[in-house]
């Protein structure tokens, strides 16, 4: 459970947070959601899928670092593997939160990035915000801004049943076999059969680059692979 509050300079002057990318504070994860304004972004590094809603009544894109459940790929022994870090990974420890009905910076104090004896300060001297808060703020600000995208760019992709289940069955270089189960992705066939109506609808929506980013995405699924086949079998 959080333990999130309101971000200010008077509680919070001299806290500070470790932004290091490792397993210990919390980056052990295989996948984490995302946007479709974040797709162009994301596509160079990471396959964009996407997850069922926790009801099960939905869909959330989500960038996939990893084969199994608590592998991320990405992180080595000098940080985070990539050019690009996620937004929702780099967000953390801080999310948006209402304050007499606006959404603002709250922290989650449980964190174990929060707290920390050395770190990166929030606050100035005197109150000023610094640059590490800085950039916090605005990736809160596109978080909160492109999630609000999510809902319609899902329910169009499935009211043209565009979204479909797929499994990948992999076979490393030790021999073992493993099975990546329980994603969608676009389906490409019933996109190119799609008629001048529904292309339409996609094109005024915004949709047809997210969607073009995420199957191109797709080819990172052999990355990840040779990454897991880079790995020491005690690792695995």
């Amino acid at each position: 459970m959080a333990n999130a509050v309101l971000l200010n300079n008077i509680d919070h002057k001299d806290l500070r947070v470790d932004l290091r990318r490792v397993r210990s504070l919390g980056d052990d994860v295989m996948f984490t959601p995302t946007f479709p304004g974040e797709f162009r972004n994301l596509q160079a590094h990471y396959p964009v899928v996407f997850a069922k809603t926790p009801s099960g009544t939905s869909f959330q894109p989500v960038a996939l670092f990893g084969l199994r459940e608590g592998q991320n790929l990405f992180l080595g022994p000098d940080g985070w593997d990539a050019t690009y870090v996620p937004l929702a990974i780099e967000r953390q420890p801080f999310l948006i939160g209402q304050a007499n009905g606006e959404p603002m910076i709250h922290i989650d104090l449980d964190h174990p990035r929060a707290g920390v004896a050395s770190g990166e300060l929030l606050f100035l001297e005197h109150g000023g915000t610094t640059d590490t808060l800085e950039r916090v703020s605005s990736v809160l600000l596109a978080l909160h801004e492109g999630f609000q995208a999510v809902p319609a760019f899902v329910a169009l992709l499935v009211e043209l049943d565009l979204l479909e289940s797929f499994v990948l069955d992999i076979e490393l270089n030790d021999g073992s076999r493993n099975r990546l189960a329980g994603f969608y992705t676009i389906n490409e066939d019933r996109l190119a059969q799609l008629d001048v109506a529904g292309l339409e609808r996609l094109h005024r929506a915004g949709c047809l680059e997210a969607i073009y980013m995420a199957m191109a995405s797709l080819s990172n699924l052999r990355a990840l692979i040779e990454r897991v086949n880079r790995l020491d079998v005690a690792d695995r």
